[in-house]
């Protein structure tokens, strides 16, 4: 199978993956999310953390396992993350930030790599902004798929949204959105959703949000 079928689901080819249900999302994804600022007291980029669901992990490690050791390596799922990474930045990685009210633009991510632990599969990447963005103002970083065939929920309790090198009395809050009733999911077809284009904004109303105020 060839590398980019692996990432597939992720990038919203449902007609494509075979194991597809009948529902959106498809795909789910646990979030840690982590600002780093520099020296000058400036927000500089974003350390995201993405581990996802179990069957989608096992899915898009199929035939990756190359030694044959019951192990997936660093090494061996290199290329899987660097199609994920460049696959991503046609959906802006799910990511949009505003500092006072003004959008952020990011750059293509510096780092990244994959890991495979407990059956689940984990994308870690640094996403810099074009700009630094000083401190002192009000950043709003929101994480989530506009056609939500992907799930984003940040990770329980206050280890989803962390700062790195923050100034003191910089405060962060985070707003996890309502889940969608199974009711509500099944007022919707599946025509509905592959209808749904990245410049769509039907998954705004499940955004995670993280809110940073510095004085």
């Amino acid at each position: 199978m060839p590398r980019f079928l692996h990432v597939l689901p992720l990038l919203g080819a449902a007609a494509l993956w075979s194991t597809a249900a009948s529902a959106h999302p498809h795909v789910w994804v646990t979030a840690k999310s982590e600002l780093v600022y520099n020296d000058e007291a400036d927000i500089t980029a974003v350390r995201h953390s993405w581990t996802f669901d179990e069957a989608y992990s096992s899915y898009a490690t199929q035939g990756l396992d190359t030694d044959g050791d019951g192990k997936l390596s660093a090494a061996e799922l290199a290329d899987l993350a660097k199609v994920n990474v460049d696959s991503l930045s046609e959906f802006n990685y799910f990511t949009k930030g505003k500092a006072n009210g003004k959008s952020v633009a990011f750059a293509n991510p510096t780092e990244y790599s994959l890991n495979f632990q407990d059956g689940r599969l984990t994308l870690n990447f640094t996403l810099p902004a074009k700009t630094p963005m000083p401190a002192n103002r009000m950043l709003t970083l929101e994480i989530y798929d506009n056609t939500y065939f992907v799930a984003f929920a940040l990770a329980d309790g206050d280890s989803a949204a962390t700062t790195s090198g923050a100034p003191k009395g910089c405060a962060t809050q985070i707003i996890r959105p309502k889940k969608p009733d199974e009711a509500q999911q099944q007022q919707l077809s599946e025509a509905f959703f592959e209808a749904l284009t990245a410049n769509s904004n039907f998954g705004a109303q499940f955004s995670n949000r993280i809110l940073v105020a510095c004085p």
